[in-house]
């Protein structure tokens, strides 16, 4: 009867792989996949047939939770019903391209702290107001990594290799962070990261922190003593750039999970507390130890 009623239908629509079964008062039931209806003895009830394990998607349900479903469960199209268990609709595999693609231009400019209306034919009023927001942030976190290296302002003028190194240090925190950063984003929107596995997460990321510290505080240490012809500020500056990748660790990890409880979206602000914070540890780990060993 099904195959009877397909092809007096004639055509099916997009994306289509499998019928939806339904009860006669519009409650889905199951699913049944066009290769059972072709393969399977036409004789047998659709009810014999039909996928019942695969559930429905609410119509409550987020964009970003059908994305991770259709993901997870490599869906070409899946049945939408409501409170009530109706069928309502169905979602496609291009439906969620499309989400998946609004999903990254989100990230990617709110990195840079915009959002989907901006866009290079903005209003020139438009876009300097969005953006000066992001850029006064970035002010005030700026003066803040600037007191800190304020305190050791005696140090720096005796050791003027200090002042041409710290940079090293915090720029190599503030990309280590960044990774981490961005795969805690991605990791939350696709709705693969919680609470529940974030110990699990962090110490995964503390392990690579102290790797890739140990390596290239190493080479720089080299370089830096090589360079100046000073063991003790290759050591320092080798130990202050394995202190700041750990801190850059932990906040890369711990920043998006603090702003997602904060409702604060980590996409938008995490970049700038963690650019804060890696300043902070590395010209305070750096200076600090080139105070107390280069100064005495």
């Amino acid at each position: 009867m099904v195959r009877r009623y397909l092809q007096q239908r004639g055509t099916l629509p997009e994306d289509t792989e499998a019928l939806f079964v339904v009860s006669r008062y519009g409650r889905y039931l199951g699913m049944l996949t066009l290769a059972k209806l072709i393969t399977l003895d036409p004789e047998r009830d659709v009810s014999e047939v039909m996928n019942t394990d695969r559930e429905a998607l609410t119509v409550d349900m987020s964009a970003a939770q059908v994305a991770k479903r259709f993901q997870d469960l490599d869906l070409i199209s899946a049945p939408v019903v409501d409170e009530t268990e109706k069928l309502v609709g169905r979602i496609t595999i291009d439906d969620v391209v499309d989400v998946i693609r609004d999903e990254a231009e989100h990230s990617i400019m709110s990195m840079a702290g915009l959002d989907e209306e901006e866009d290079v034919f903005a209003p020139i009023a438009r876009s300097a107001r969005r953006r000066a927001t992001w850029l006064g942030a970035n002010l005030l976190t700026a003066f803040l990594a600037a007191q800190v290296v304020g305190l050791f302002e005696d140090a720096l003028s005796q050791v003027v290799a200090l002042a041409i190194l710290m940079p090293i240090v915090a720029s190599m925190g503030g990309i280590g962070g960044s990774q981490t950063l961005t795969l805690m984003i991605r990791g939350l929107s696709l709705g693969q990261i919680g609470y529940a596995n974030a110990r699990t997460l962090l110490v995964k990321e503390l392990a690579v922190a102290v790797i890739n510290g140990v390596l290239w505080g190493v080479v720089v240490g080299v370089v830096a003593e090589l360079w100046f012809d000073n063991l003790r500020l290759g050591i320092i500056i080798a130990v202050a750039l394995m202190v700041n990748q750990v801190g850059a660790a932990v906040a890369g990890v711990g920043i998006p999970l603090a702003m997602k409880k904060m409702g604060i979206d980590p996409a938008l602000a995490g970049s700038v507390v963690l650019t804060t914070i890696t300043d902070v540890i590395g010209f305070g780990a750096f200076l600090g130890l080139g105070t107390l060993f280069l100064l005495r």
